[in-house]
């Protein structure tokens, strides 16, 4: 078994869930997250903690092989994501809004996204004596 982020997640791409993964199998797209099968351990943890409720076990009705796919192919083209990040400003507005599934888009995070959420670490200048 394994965990799957379903249609929900487009649009509202909430991270708290990438928060409590033990084992960081969570992978970022332009509009949504996916998981990766393989790497995921099947612990829950992140289920509850998605507020647009857009994660479920494979053996859900909402975890159809579509969704299974998707994860899977996404999960090895997008970057890995570690960390919560801000949710998109309009992503209350997002959740629940059925259709949305026509908005994926397949292009992964843009590293502008990366850059504005990451901590700045400037190398220490190094004086000439």
């Amino acid at each position: 078994m394994t965990f799957v982020v379903t249609e929900n997640c487009i649009k509202c791409k909430y991270t708290d869930c990438v928060e409590v993964c033990p084992v960081d199998c969570f992978y970022e797209g332009e509009n949504m997250l996916v998981i990766h099968p393989d790497e995921c351990i099947d612990c829950g943890v992140c289920e509850p903690e998605c507020p647009a409720e857009a994660i479920a076990a494979d053996n859900a009705p909402a975890a159809t092989d579509f969704w299974l796919d998707l994860n899977r192919k996404y999960s090895e083209l997008w970057p890995n994501i570690v960390a919560r990040k801000p949710a998109p400003a309009d992503a209350d507005e997002q959740n629940g809004r059925e259709g949305k599934v026509s908005e994926f888009s397949p292009e992964p995070a843009s590293q502008e996204d990366d850059q504005d959420d990451a901590v700045s670490e400037e190398p220490a200048s190094v004086c000439n004596q």
